[in-house]
């Protein structure tokens, strides 16, 4: 799998609540411990290695602290060679504090972002473009992860597509902000926020304005496949010609975190289809690793044996039922 766009360090800093400060109304927290894993599309590579497949990534980031310690973080079966890393460019860091007591599970109590908002130079803009047709034309499916830095864009995405047209592989992509731009691919995977920000509409509960939502998507995307992740509700798959699949969550509807989720859901779909699944059972099967991953605190991943032992657990289920 090639996986290609925003590579960002997911950073966790744990405290323990000590007291309430004489300075101003805020805990203040005795240092524990901190953690970065890979974030955006190193957590999709990694997603993908943990379920049994091969990831390329092929991203920007810096020769700094977090970027070592994200390169670091990433799994034995990601490939980071794709991985440019300029002079003087810093890696763009999420940082999550989070507090409890001794025996409590620890809370995110603030988020500080770390963005980079300086252009690529033409330099780097142009080893990153041969490193990412290098990684597709060796792939079975591409994965496309767009948090808005501007790296990945639509037409990079048709760069590819033109690459790829004598062995046309599946391409998915997940974009935070510019979802409407991608044109002519397999399958985006938006959350339903995403969609009311592209539409301009709400949804909620509203199963009508979700249809119509859905298929304009589709419609204006020109994709084969629209999976909408809906968080507690679910998702829905819009496939054109075909009655919408609506999914409902896997497992109970009490999440415990849902950072990187949709990286999970993405690398799963993604990997079911380059196999030869169909829409409807690709959907399905990361429908239950996103159930899975939900469960679990900070930026984590679904291994492939945790995601068959779910699916059987299911099918016993039903077969009870």
């Amino acid at each position: 799998m090639a996986v290609i766009g925003d590579i960002i360090a997911d950073e966790f800093v744990y405290g323990r609540v000590a007291r309430v400060s004489r300075e101003a109304p805020v805990l203040i927290l005795e240092y524990d411990s901190t953690q970065v894993v890979a974030g955006g599309g190193g957590n999709a590579a990694n997603n993908v290695a943990a379920l049994g497949g091969s990831a390329a990534l092929v991203g920007v980031i810096g020769r700094d602290e977090p970027g070592r310690r994200l390169l670091a973080a990433l799994h034995r079966r990601v490939d980071p060679r794709g991985v440019v890393r300029p002079a003087r460019r810093s890696t763009p860091v999420k940082t999550r504090i989070l507090a409890g007591g001794i025996h409590s599970a620890k809370q995110q109590v603030v988020r500080i972002d770390r963005a980079v908002d300086q252009a690529l130079d033409a330099r780097t803009r142009a080893a990153f473009e041969r490193a990412v047709l290098a990684a597709v034309l060796r792939a079975d499916a591409v994965l496309l992860s767009d948090y808005g830095s501007g790296l990945v864009t639509p037409l990079l995405a048709r760069r590819i597509r033109a690459a790829l047209r004598p062995n046309p592989i599946p391409i998915l992509v997940d974009s935070r902000y510019a979802l409407l731009g991608y044109r002519g691919l397999t399958a985006c995977t938006p959350n339903e926020s995403e969609v009311e920000q592209a539409l301009g509409v709400r949804i909620n509960d509203n199963a009508g304005v979700l249809e119509r939502a859905g298929r304009a998507i589709l419609e204006r995307t020109q994709s084969q496949a629209v999976l909408i992740t809906r968080g507690s509700r679910g998702m829905a798959l819009f496939v054109d010609r075909t009655p919408t699949v609506h999914i409902p969550i896997h497992g109970p509807d009490e999440i415990a975190d849902v950072t990187g989720a949709g990286d999970t859901v993405m690398a799963t779909l993604a990997l079911a289809l380059a196999t030869g699944a169909s829409f409807e059972h690709a959907a399905r099967l990361a429908n239950v690793a996103g159930g899975l991953v939900v469960m679990k605190r900070g930026t984590a991943t679904v291994s492939g044996d945790e995601l068959r032992a779910a699916v059987r657990g299911s099918r016993t289920g039903s077969a009870r039922g």
